[in-house]
């Protein structure tokens, strides 16, 4: 496994990321795409110049189906996306679909399916796979039934892991990545606690919540060989703390990687 951190075009967060020895940067678009489709030679400099690979590039949030079907205006942004992240050296791509309420569940699910085989065709083309991610952030396709019946239908979409999203769902991370482990193709590092039964804060990992010992185990007996990408999400952990609170956590999992 490699142990990376998210980031974005800025020479200083590859520069710092070196320091640290971390193994790549994970590019998080989301509304940005222009920007990052503008600076894609700044980015692959910063990549060549610290030796840093880009892990996966992603975008979260975004509309992608509608009662009268696919946005086709989304479905071109993907496609340049797509095309970006190869040009990048990297094999990674992910996204969500959203839930139209209007649409009956079925009907949300085939309108996934026909969204996904699109992206995995165009992904082909350039060697990038194509994975969804599990965060609910206008995104149904974060758990069962939607993966048992889109990512069992789809042989080659593949799952972008993180064990907070689960744990705040209520739902057992342990059990699903016994499941789906061998789908996954790109794993968040990101802490999770709940105090009164509510989300309290996302800490950095190994003062939080989560049995990361038991997570590895089970990555391990999967198989999984790919990204470990730590996310600072706190609303706590900011400045000098949140800089500390980083390097905490990639030695404490550096300490359970084999």
């Amino acid at each position: 496994m490699r142990l990376g951190i998210i980031g974005w075009i800025n020479e200083e967060e590859f520069k710092r990321a070196k320091e640290r020895k971390l193994e790549f940067i994970e590019i998080c678009v989301n509304e940005r795409h222009e920007a990052f489709l503008a600076g894609i030679e700044e980015l692959k400099g910063y990549s060549q110049a610290y030796e840093m690979p880009i892990g996966s590039v992603g975008r979260w949030g975004e509309d992608k189906i509608t009662a009268e079907g696919i946005k086709e205006e989304e479905l071109q942004i993907e496609y340049s996306l797509i095309e970006a992240t190869q040009k990048l050296g990297c094999d990674i791509y992910i996204t969500g679909c959203n839930y139209v309420e209007s649409l009956s569940y079925y009907e949300n699910c085939t309108l996934a399916i026909s969204y996904f085989e699109k992206l995995i065709e165009h992904g082909k083309k350039y060697g990038v796979k194509i994975a969804t991610y599990n965060c609910r952030w206008n995104n149904f396709i974060h758990s069962d039934p939607a993966w048992t019946i889109i990512h069992g239908h789809l042989k080659d979409l593949w799952i972008k892991y993180d064990t907070s999203h689960c744990i705040y769902d209520g739902g057992d991370y342990l059990s699903e990545a016994k499941k789906w482990g061998e789908r996954f193709a790109h794993v968040h590092i990101k802490g999770a606690l709940i105090i009164d039964g509510k989300r309290f804060d996302d800490p950095p990992a190994g003062l939080d919540q989560t049995d990361w010992g038991s997570f590895m185990a089970v990555l391990y007996a999967k198989g999984y060989d790919g990204n470990l990408s730590i996310e600072p999400h706190s609303s706590n952990w900011h400045g000098e703390l949140g800089q500390k609170g980083i390097d905490f956590t990639i030695k404490y999992i550096r300490n359970i990687m084999l």
